[in-house]
């Protein structure tokens, strides 16, 4: 263990952050977008300690449901249908790796790779994320986003999530508020990447990952499923979320 330790340089949060080649120097446009956008940056290798791979959870396994029931002991216990605590872990997920992504996408026109991915297990949705340095920047983000993302460590954790019994209407959707979520934003923080965001997430929103799973109306994004979130109430009956088809 000492000797693996080492090898490997642990990830480091710079001043740069994530660079991806074509980069202006010094400019991170991650910078200031909140937790779910931050990341740390790590060299080609194995994670060390407190390091570890972020495609551990991304699989039915261990590490996974012990996240979903950390979920549900948080949520209220064992009242809590554990439908309800893998949705608001899948969602947590998703938004985790989808944020920082799209964040790149449109800042850069880079996409990382997260098979590379590393993490630290600590609870809530903004856990820290590491990501290999330098991602390259793509001639066509969409396409590399679809194949990284969407196609990667959102469909292998979509798979994992069916195993909760949680509906495949309920999982499309959390990814799609993950991503509206992520926009909104974006939106916030960087209103001169409007007309980018624009293009680039209307494209994401026909492939088939994506395609019906809500609708915008005056700029409102709106699910056409329900994350569950309100059944987390003793009563069956808590707060609707702002993109909720319930609303």
């Amino acid at each position: 263990m000492d000797d693996h330790r080492a090898r490997v340089r642990p990830a480091r949060r710079t001043c740069a952050g994530p660079r991806a080649r074509g980069y202006r120097r010094g400019v991170n446009p991650l910078t200031g977008l909140g937790p779910f956008f931050a990341v740390d940056t790590h060299p080609a290798g194995e994670p060390a300690e407190p390091w570890r791979p972020l495609s551990e959870v991304l699989d039915d396994g261990p590490v996974l449901r012990e996240r979903v029931a950390q979920n549900r002991a948080v949520l209220g216990g064992d009242f809590v249908e554990p439908r309800v605590a893998a949705s608001i872990a899948h969602l947590g997920l998703a938004a985790r790796i989808i944020s920082p992504a799209l964040g790149l996408a449109v800042g850069a026109g880079a996409v990382p790779d997260y098979s590379t991915a590393w993490w630290q297990p600590k609870l809530g949705g903004a856990f820290p994320l590491s990501l290999e340095e330098n991602p390259p920047v793509e001639s066509d983000v969409v396409s590399a986003f679809a194949a990284r993302v969407l196609r990667g460590p959102v469909a292998r954790l979509d798979d994992a999530m069916a195993r909760f019994s949680l509906a495949r209407n309920v999982r499309r959707g959390n990814v799609a508020s993950a991503l509206n979520g992520a926009v909104t934003v974006l939106r916030s923080e960087r209103p001169e990447w409007t007309d980018r965001i624009a293009r680039i997430v209307a494209a994401l929103e026909e492939l088939p990952e994506l395609a019906g799973t809500g609708t915008r109306e005056n700029g409102r994004f709106r699910r056409r499923s329900c994350c569950l979130f309100y059944r987390a109430a003793p009563d069956r009956n808590g707060p609707k979320c702002g993109d909720c088809v319930l609303i």
